[in-house]
């Protein structure tokens, strides 16, 4: 008697990656939207002065911030390579190492906050929009966090073969990395 062979078996379903990509894009919409508006709020400043004279900016505390940005990536690389050979301990490792990062890129916005001391309602628009975007990515990275605290713990618990979370994680930590570019660049550096 002739048998059919048995079906293959389906395709994995990716969830969290492709929530994860669809959020990503979305978070870089909204970035590129707050520099062009940015960049807009600056060049109809005209003559008068778009960033207040007293304001000085920390350079030093914003270039950490763009290190550890790009340090991340490097890392959580390593727990995507880990993960993918069942290295329970470099994975577990390297996401505790960007979780870290992470903590010390909010450590470092905050104190730049504190440092610059702008009124949230300032004369010109800087003062808003400085606080609008430069939140906005705080958030941003506070999500970050929490990601790798929720991809830690499902990892340590024993879902060892989930490695979409990680794979995940990676993708929103690489969007985290040009994000946080464009806007060290666009605040930071062109002022």
């Amino acid at each position: 008697m002739l048998a059919l062979p048995p079906a293959p078996a389906p395709a994995p379903r990716r969830q969290v990656l492709v929530g994860t990509a669809l959020f990503c894009g979305a978070a870089t919409m909204l970035i590129g939207a707050m520099t062009a508006l940015w960049f807009h709020f600056r060049d109809t400043a005209g003559t008068t002065a778009w960033k207040p004279k007293k304001v000085i900016i920390p350079e030093v505390a914003t270039n950490v911030m763009w290190i550890t940005a790009l340090l991340a990536c490097l890392i959580i690389q390593w727990a995507v390579y880990s993960a993918k050979r069942g290295d329970h301990h470099h994975t577990s490792l390297a996401i505790g190492i960007t979780i870290v990062l992470g903590l010390a890129h909010l450590n470092s916005q905050a104190y730049v906050w504190k440092k610059v001391a702008l009124p949230v309602k300032g004369d010109t628009a800087y003062s808003s929009m400085f606080y609008a975007i430069t939140g906005t990515l705080f958030a941003l990275v506070v999500i970050g966090v929490v990601y790798a605290i929720v991809s830690a713990f499902r990892f340590i618990g024993g879902r060892t073969k989930d490695r979409e979370t990680v794979s995940g994680l990676a993708l929103y930590w690489y969007f985290l990395a040009a994000a946080n570019t464009a806007v060290w660049f666009t605040v930071y550096v062109t002022k």
